[in-house]
C-alpha cells in the first residue's frame, strides 16, 4: 500500500540529485517541517472500518507532524485510505502495518513507547492529565464497537476526551484530531517545540522529502536508469 519508509522510493534511492530541482523555497518549506516532526507521539489504529476516516486520520496525523502511523489490521476490511482524503499526504509518513494487536504492542513498546487507549471508562483519565514529554502511542479504535478486549488490557492506562455537550463520545477522525491537538500544544509550551528528531533522523528524511518535492519525479528517475 502506500506510504512512507524504505520501501516507498527505494527504486529512487541514488539515481537523480533532487538538490538543483528545488526551490530554495521548497527547501526552507521542508526544514520547517522537519523541524516540528516527532516520533515521540505516535498513533495506533486498532481494525478500523471506514476509508474516509482512515483518510481523515492519516491527514491529521500528518499534518500535526507525526512521522509515524500504527495500524491493526481489520480481518474484513483493508486499510486503504481514501485517496480524495489523504491528497497524497501519506507519502510523507512511515506507515506500519500489523496482524494483531499483540504485535502491535511488542514492537512500540520494544521501542520505549507507553501506549494509552481511548475509550470512556470508569478508570480512563482525562486526556488534559496525560503528559507527552516521553515516547507515546494513541490508541483509537473500531467506529462501531471501540478498542478491542485485548487492547483495554494489553495498555498501559486509558484516557477519555472531555466533552462539554450531551454527546460522551467522537467520531474517530474528530477524537484523533483533539488528541493530538492536545499532544502538540502541551509540548510547544513546556518542551518549547513539539519537534524532536535526532540530527541523523532529519538528515535522512531531509532527503527523502526532497526526493518526494520534485515534480514528475518518476518520470525523471526512469530517464536516470537509462
Amino acid at each position: 500500500m502506500p506510504g512512507g519508509g524504505p520501501k516507498y522510493e527505494a527504486h529512487e534511492q541514488g539515481l537523480v540529485d533532487p538538490e538543483p530541482m528545488l526551490l530554495d523555497a521548497r527547501k526552507e518549506r521542508i526544514d520547517r517541517v522537519l523541524a516540528q516532526r516527532t516520533r515521540s507521539v505516535t498513533v495506533v489504529l486498532d481494525r478500523l472500518e471506514d476509508n474516509f476516516n482512515m483518510g481523515a486520520v492519516v491527514r491529521t496525523c500528518e499534518g500535526m507532524g507525526l512521522q509515524e502511523l500504527h495500524v491493526i489490521r481489520n480481518a474484513e476490511v483493508p486499510f486503504r485510505p481514501n485517496p480524495k482524503v489523504t491528497q497524497g499526504c501519506e507519502k510523507w509518513m512511515d506507515l506500519h502495518l500489523y496482524r494483531d494487536f499483540a504485535a502491535c504492542r511488542d514492537h512500540l513498546r520494544g521501542r520505549g513507547y507507553a501506549l494509552w487507549a481511548s475509550g470512556f471508562h470508569p478508570e480512563a483519565r482525562s486526556l488534559d492529565q496525560l503528559r507527552f514529554d516521553s515516547k507515546i502511542a494513541l490508541v483509537f479504535g473500531n467506529e462501531r464497537f471501540g478498542v478491542s478486549s485485548e487492547v483495554l488490557e494489553g495498555c498501559d492506562g486509558l484516557f477519555w476526551i472531555p466533552m462539554r455537550g450531551f454527546t460522551q463520545s467522537l467520531n474517530v477522525s474528530a477524537a484523533v484530531s483533539a488528541a493530538l491537538t492536545r499532544a502538540v500544544s502541551w509540548r510547544e509550551e513546556r518542551l518549547g517545540s513539539s519537534g524532536d528528531l535526532s540530527p541523523e533522523e532529519a538528515s535522512a528524511l531531509r532527503e527523502r522529502f526532497r526526493r518526494l518535492s520534485v515534480k514528475q519525479r518518476h518520470r525523471i528517475y526512469r530517464i536516470g536508469r537509462l
